[in-house]
């Protein structure tokens, strides 16, 4: 059964949106990935999008979304992403909090830092699905 993973920051336009691009990749068949904002932008950044289609990753089909237009699920992981009293509580088996800078007004090079560290950290969480999965 797959896992319910959720990664919420402020404007869901670029660090959600790449773990949930990078979850959807390398997750696919363990995980179930979603993201959202608490004030959602309602778009996704470009270099989101030219950020992710460098590693293969298509995100531009992926939208902008609040809490409220998630579905009612039992969530495996919710994963905040450095929003602080932004990032409202949600219920989940699992919590963590990635503290991590928000990349929209950094310089490309930068913003690809913390893509690829949202990468690392996403391929460790899978990897931890993974391992709970096949336990039970």
């Amino acid at each position: 059964m797959k896992k319910r993973v959720l990664f919420v920051c402020v404007e869901n336009s670029n660090r959600s949106q790449m773990a949930e691009g990078f979850a959807r990749e390398l997750g696919s068949g363990v995980v179930e990935a979603y993201s959202a904002g608490s004030r959602p932008s309602g778009q996704i950044n470009a270099m989101a999008v030219r950020a992710m289609a460098e590693k293969g990753i298509d995100i531009s089909v992926q939208q902008s979304k609040g809490l409220s237009d998630l579905p009612q699920a039992e969530w495996e992981w919710v994963v905040t992403m450095g929003c602080g009293d932004a990032c409202p509580y949600l219920p989940a088996k699992n919590r963590d909090d990635w503290a991590l800078t928000d990349p929209k007004a950094l310089p490309y090079d930068e913003f690809c830092k913390v893509r690829d560290e949202i990468e690392r950290r996403v391929a460790a969480l899978i990897e931890d699905c993974r391992a709970s999965v096949n336990l039970e």
